[in-house]
């Protein structure tokens, strides 16, 4: 065999040591999962002072303190987000959210006008509502029910314009109602025939529409976390409640007032 086919045999014979080493493969690399959305919950709570009447009817102006609370954001667990994180800024279209109100004591020992008629305790209503908000509108209708003081169901629903005269202050106007059940009227408008008396003679108040009236509020953002906030409000008693003789004998036309600081908490995120 010749040099020349002795050679081209052992070429065939070894393909790998002619192809040289096998080529590498490319390394592609693979992105860290994002980590997940820790939870996250931002409220305020509002503190300040009020004056309203003394009871449903009074023509006298009591002040006590002005609190308030108000859900902003949530975010579970699972990265499922309500709200909008940005305290100060408006969600724009519907909304569901809770609702609470409190209602003070009426005690005759403190007001001599009353004299006979039972204590009606502090009471806390509870309940649901829905909302609307755009720019310059908002609207919104809760049902509460109540508990200590009476045991009845309000309705109470209202629409505002919105006007911003600047980025950090926003007020608002409109109009309020509010409609409560027999349970509701009879606690706050009714004398029973056992509390009865030359001044105040027996009357049931039925449910129905209790007062119609407006409010002008306004909110000031001092910084991302303070803020000022306040209205006035005036109800008119309307129907059983404004012949109620507990309100004839005081004031139809309900005024009230309160001012006070408003601070954003986050927690979490």
């Amino acid at each position: 065999m010749s040099r020349l086919a002795f050679a081209l045999l052992a070429v065939a014979a070894t393909p790998a040591l002619a192809a040289g080493p096998d080529p590498v493969e490319p390394q592609v690399a693979v992105a860290a999962p994002a980590p997940a959305p820790r939870p996250a919950f931002v409220f305020s709570l509002r503190g300040g002072v009020a004056a309203n009447p003394a009871y449903f009817g009074s023509d006298e102006t009591e002040i006590g303190p002005d609190l308030g609370f108000k859900f902003h954001f949530l975010r579970l667990p699972g990265g499922r987000e309500f709200g909008n994180p940005d305290p100060w800024a408006d969600t724009p279209g519907w909304d569901f959210h809770g609702a609470l109100a409190v209602i003070g004591e009426r005690d005759p020992n403190d007001h001599s006008e009353l004299a006979g008629l039972d204590k009606v305790d502090t009471a806390v209503e509870l309940g649901f509502g829905i909302g609307y908000t755009a720019r310059n509108f908002e609207a919104f209708a809760d049902v509460r029910r109540g508990f200590g003081g009476h045991e009845g169901y309000v309705l109470e629903a209202g629409a505002d314009a919105v006007f911003r005269p600047s980025d950090r202050l926003k007020l608002t106007l409109g109009p309020r109602v509010l409609f409560g059940d027999d349970t509701y009227s009879d606690t706050y408008f009714g004398v029973s025939p056992a509390e009865a008396s030359a001044r105040l003679p027996a009357y049931d108040a039925d449910g129905g529409l209790v007062s119609v009236g407006a409010e002008l509020g306004m909110l000031y953002q001092i910084n991302d976390v303070w803020g000022l906030e306040g209205a006035v409000t005036y109800d008119a008693f309307q129907n059983d409640a404004e012949d109620s003789p507990i309100v004839r004998h005081g004031s139809s036309d309900q005024w009230g007032i309160r001012f006070g600081l408003t601070r954003v908490f986050s927690l979490g995120g």
